[in-house]
């Protein structure tokens, strides 16, 4: 059975552009398959003729992966009017692009690929595909900043997952963490009173800076792709996942002026329910928001302690 594609990753697979991309040049007609133009969502297979502004795209390159260890000042992004963009930097001969992001003022491991299937698979969260931190921060560290790291900050409207947090200096520490939020660890450092000075990734799942110096990078050996696809192989499909990680984070982060309208909105519910039981009574008769005073002595015959 012939393998088909989408036709914008048909035409992403062979580096020419993003799949966004694509979708532009196909609703702007400047696509063609097989002499017709195409509708969007139609799947290709690698027998059919393809053409853009009729040229005919190359073949799909082989495979990258590569792991490069990004210096301070590399913007994670592939848009090529910032200079310091990571794909400059790397200079790699066919179209890459980052697997997840480092900020420009952070440094360390970072893959790129030209497969976009992996990219979803490895940033997944919910896979618990594990990322290792070297962070230096302002002042002197203490028991109660690092037991709070691991068990959790409020940031973002959501709270952190548990992570791995061992100090290893009087400033310094080392995290592992299993999510990627924005700016995270700068974050919760913040969060907490502390400011990064320097931070370092330093591993990615089973692969670590070892042999690269700032500014290299290298192709991903054999044993270590076979590692993560063996890691990656039961991962749902991104839909599903984002569904149910959505789901989670919905339950988890809902912003505290909703649930104070929801509560409300119960009070009112509730007081509602007691004026229509005749619970509440106001002096002339109508129904009213106070409670009726109690008499002074209980249904038991007690007599009340008040004055």
């Amino acid at each position: 059975m012939t393998d088909l594609k989408r036709l914008n990753k048909f035409i992403s697979d062979t580096g020419f552009c993003s799949r966004r991309e694509a979708d532009k040049y196909i609703e702007d007609g400047r696509v063609i398959v097989n002499g017709m133009r195409p509708v969007m969502g139609v799947k290709v297979a690698l027998s059919d003729t393809v053409l853009i502004d009729g040229k005919a795209l190359k073949k799909v390159p082989k495979r990258a992966y590569i792991a490069y260890n990004k210096p301070v000042g590399i913007t994670c992004t592939t848009e090529r009017k910032i200079q310091s963009n990571i794909v400059k930097a790397v200079n790699y001969p066919d179209r890459i692009f980052p697997i997840g992001r480092l900020d420009r003022p952070s440094e360390g491991l970072i893959f790129l690929t030209n497969e976009g299937d992996i990219v979803n698979k490895i940033l997944r969260a919910g896979n618990n595909h594990e990322k290792e931190y070297v962070v230096t921060v302002d002042k002197p560290l203490n028991r109660q900043f690092v037991n709070k790291m691991a068990n959790g900050i409020p940031i973002l409207d959501t709270v952190t997952k548990k992570c791995k947090v061992t100090q290893t200096g009087s400033q310094q520490f080392t995290i592992v963490l299993t999510q990627g939020l924005n700016r995270q660890i700068r974050r919760m450092c913040e969060y907490l009173g502390y400011e990064v000075v320097t931070l370092k990734r330093t591993r990615i799942m089973n692969v670590t800076l070892k042999g690269l110096k700032v500014g290299q990078w290298r192709h991903l050996t054999e044993q270590e792709m076979a590692e993560i696809n063996n890691s990656i192989a039961d991962s749902g499909k991104t839909e599903e996942l984002s569904v149910d990680e959505n789901k989670q984070s919905a339950n988890i982060s809902k912003p505290l002026q909703e649930r104070s309208v929801r509560k409300e909105d119960d009070k009112k519910r509730d007081f509602a329910k007691h004026v229509k039981q005749g619970r509440f009574e106001s002096k002339h008769g109508q129904p009213s928001n106070k409670p009726a005073r109690r008499n002074s002595t209980t249904r038991t015959g007690t007599l009340s302690l008040k004055k």
